[in-house]
């Protein structure tokens, strides 16, 4: 049986981490992404013996269907990510994250894959009715953009397969990602907040009282490794919340913990007291079914992109290239 990999939106934030993870561990990986964001993040692969590259779109079948042969695991990260893209381009969005996810599926299906991981998000959840709780795998999904309306669709596609498939799906809710990529990105909640203090600007920030849960980027690239490693059984048809419980934060405990890095940190509180998403995410499944611990905490992450900012490893944070829109 082969054990080739393909990522899809491997050259990706999480994607290039991913990417790597699985050839440390001696797997075939094959990537198909468009380069929407450049090729950069691994341009040092294309000599590796174990890895393969298709310049693809997956709402082309042709590409699809070219990027699935002779393939075991679909590990599907390739999507408009992120409210601001999706409500900039909604066609697209439509067009990725719904349309040509189930042509994807459907054509992996066809092909034999026996393993279908796709990243979903805990932004699924929207805002929780009681702020004490936790939500759970279980819980409502409550979706409050179209980045997760397409997520919640897929899901639901994914999950109402047919048990018999080839494809077994097994979907991963990811917490808001953080922490140093092959591909940077200053666009998201812990990396622009780390970045701003640390070039010494006032940090401006809108209702602080709100909770996420945080995963690092590496981890969350774990969990997709692992879910293509474990038994079968354990993970098909299946939902998991990645992150961890203690991970669940608010906008003002991250500047705390910006701030013991950066003392000097200048940062203005604007009240806000309507946000369309505000929930704690509780992640006992994922740990005790498939014994998924994280090996890095949000302190761990701002610390070392304050190290990457301040010492010059990345030239212009500012530049467009470390965004999604």
């Amino acid at each position: 049986m082969t054990n080739r990999i393909l990522v899809t939106g491997g050259a990706g934030y999480i994607g290039s981490v991913l990417v790597r993870i699985l050839l440390e561990q001696g797997h075939q990986v094959r990537v198909i992404d468009n380069l929407m964001y450049g090729g950069e993040s691994i341009i040092d692969l294309l000599e590796h013996p174990n890895f393969e590259f298709v310049k693809g779109d997956i709402r082309n079948r042709e590409d699809v269907e070219l990027a699935v042969q002779d393939v075991y695991a679909v590990a599907h990260l390739a999507a408009i990510v992120g409210d601001p893209a999706c409500a900039k381009s909604p066609e697209l969005t439509n067009e990725t994250n719904l349309v040509g996810a189930k042509m994807l599926y459907e054509v992996a299906n066809a092909a034999g894959v026996q393993r279908f991981i796709f990243a979903s998000t805990c932004s699924n959840y929207g805002k929780m009715d009681d702020p004490s709780q936790f939500v759970t795998e279980e819980s409502t999904l409550a979706p409050v953009s179209l980045y997760a309306e397409t997520k919640v669709a897929f899901e639901k596609f994914l999950l109402g397969q047919d048990q018999a498939n080839s494809a077994k799906p097994t979907c991963l809710r990811f917490s808001t990602v953080y922490g140093l990529s092959p591909r940077v990105r200053f666009d998201l909640t812990v990396n622009e907040f780390t970045k701003e203090v640390a070039l010494d600007r006032e940090l401006v920030i809108f209702g602080e009282q709100f909770w996420r849960p945080y995963c690092h980027v590496r981890d969350l690239a774990r969990s997709v490794k692992m879910c293509i490693e474990v038994p079968a059984e354990k993970v098909s048809f299946n939902v998991f919340n990645v992150g961890n419980t203690e991970e669940n934060y608010q906008k003002q405990m991250i500047v705390e913990e910006i701030l013991k890095v950066i003392p000097e940190g200048k940062v203005k509180y604007v009240e806000k007291n309507e946000d369309p998403r505000d929930y704690r995410v509780n992640f006992d499944k994922i740990k005790k079914e498939l014994g998924f611990e994280i090996t890095l905490t949000v302190p761990q992450g701002i610390e070392n992109l304050y190290k990457a900012i301040k010492e010059g490893f990345v030239s212009n944070p500012d530049e467009q290239k470390y965004k999604n829109i």
